[in-house]
């Protein structure tokens, strides 16, 4: 069991509306969106696209919620852009995340990623940095790291598919060439179980250096599909690789089990990109919420 005092249960609006893909959910309000995940009995939110960018008007619908913001996506370019671009960008994410009392913000490189290309096959072009590379954006975000450690927040990485850093021996060798004080890991079920790696392994070796999570379940048998019919990333998304823990292929005990003994700190939180038309988000918020509660007692 997972300890309650220590660990905080979120969920994700993209489940609501779509930012990659906004016909996904277009139909769905901020409103609508915050108020089902309440009901459904999530306490901490990302922030989406819809969102509010006015701190005092985002604060006050998420009081009346009692819910709170506990990270945000942000794109870095640190391989194919200035540092000082992307670092203006990172301090106003950071600005906005720290004024909402948020402690963590997820970045991603962006840089030649594939995953946003609708007509890409994601198993497919993916881009290989080389050595200059990878020491641009390790050195990036070490300082980027630096800066939100200075506000009293932590920078987390989003391994993610179709990005540079995808596969095990990339998440493996990212790991060890950023400062551990300063740079952390986004651990994400759904990632890895799509690129074919196991979910449980990664995360018992990196389990002291993991400051947010993301439970996202897959379908296996889409997983198949997007291979053999070469999806996209995105048409993987509409029509359902990923779905919400408990509903899918992956096994969560044992990932439950890796953050219990680790005495894990922080949010778990369900981020399931699917088509709302096909997948009524507070019905899968539901389903999800049921199932973390009887896995690990949240």
């Amino acid at each position: 069991m997972l300890d309650k005092n220590k660990v905080k249960l979120g969920i994700a609006p993209i489940a609501w509306t779509n930012d990659d893909m906004p016909d996904l959910g277009k139909e769905n309000t901020f409103e609508q969106c915050v108020s089902e995940m309440a009901l459904a009995g999530f306490t901490g939110s990302e922030v989406g696209g819809k969102y509010p960018t006015d701190t005092v008007v985002l604060k006050k619908a998420l009081d009346m919620r009692k819910i709170e913001i506990c990270n945000q996506w942000f794109s870095s370019f640190l391989i194919s852009k200035p540092y000082e671009q992307t670092e203006k960008e990172f301090i106003k994410a950071i600005d906005f995340l720290h004024t909402m009392g948020a402690k963590v913000i997820g970045v991603s490189e962006q840089s030649y990623s594939i995953q946003g290309k609708l007509d890409q096959p994601v198993w497919e072009g993916k881009y290989i940095m080389n050595n200059e590379e990878w020491k641009l954006l390790t050195d990036g975000l070490n300082k980027l790291g630096k800066i939100a450690k200075d506000k009293g927040m932590t920078l987390t990485f989003h391994h993610h598919m179709g990005t540079v850093v995808q596969t095990e021996q990339e998440i493996d060798k990212f790991m060890e060439m950023v400062n551990p004080e300063l740079v952390y890991l986004l651990f994400d079920s759904g990632h890895l179980s799509f690129a074919g790696i196991d979910p449980v392994k990664v995360l018992k070796k990196y389990v002291n250096r993991v400051k947010h999570v993301h439970l996202k379940d897959i379908r296996s048998d889409m997983v198949e599909k997007s291979k053999k019919e070469k999806w996209s990333f995105l048409k993987g998304v509409r029509e359902g690789v990923f779905t919400v823990p408990g509903d899918g292929d992956v096994n969560f005990e044992p990932i439950f089990e890796v953050l219990e003994d680790a005495n894990y700190e922080g949010f778990v939180v369900v981020e399931a990109e699917q088509d709302p038309a096909k997948a009524n988000p507070l019905e899968y918020a539901l389903k999800a919420r049921k199932y973390i509660a009887e896995k690990t007692g949240l």
